[in-house]
């Protein structure tokens, strides 16, 4: 091999080399993001999937148990069903815009939170524990109408409505 003929490929080494270097990585995660929330899309369709199955096979539980313990069982499937619902249209709205909404988030904890009240509530559990569950929800429920009154979708499109107790600067 000559001289003449290694000039050329390390030039050509060199280029790439650059190339990689000049090379914006942010389009590579995020085909890796696309890629793994898509696995999580289907991974919660499945679960969806399954939790219905689940919730109308319990419905045998009318015949075979009292009436009550048996739409009990369904009332709390069907909202755990609902939060994984929530949870569902969180990731595909992170699919799609490239953020999770406060409120996506909020509604999904409140949904979790109701489940697990009305679970205890059926189980006769300490009114201390229900009152402080409550407590969390109310709190919970003031999140999320503070998250719906100063959103960037309100006003002016910047998050700074009146509403939000922010000035203009």
């Amino acid at each position: 091999m000559s001289f003449a003929n290694f000039e050329p490929r390390a030039h050509r080494f060199s280029d790439l080399i650059g190339h990689v270097i000049d090379t914006d990585l942010t389009e590579l995660w995020m085909k890796g993001i696309k890629a793994v929330l898509s696995l999580l899309i289907l991974t919660i369709l499945i679960a969806l999937t399954g939790g219905v199955v689940k919730t109308f096979l319990d419905i045998g539980l009318l015949l075979h148990a009292p009436v009550e313990i048996g739409l009990r069982q369904i009332i709390v499937d069907t909202l755990i069903l609902l939060a994984v619902v929530e949870v569902f249209k969180t990731t595909l709205t992170y699919f799609s815009e490239g953020r999770v909404k406060v409120t996506f988030i909020v509604d999904t904890i409140l949904v979790v939170m109701l489940t697990e009240i009305i679970s205890l509530w059926f189980k006769d559990a300490d009114h201390m524990k229900l009152l402080s569950l409550g407590a969390i929800l109310l709190a919970l429920g003031a999140i999320r109408v503070v998250a719906v009154r100063c959103s960037p979708a309100q006003g002016d499109g910047t998050g700074r409505g009146s509403s939000c107790g922010r000035e203009e600067i």
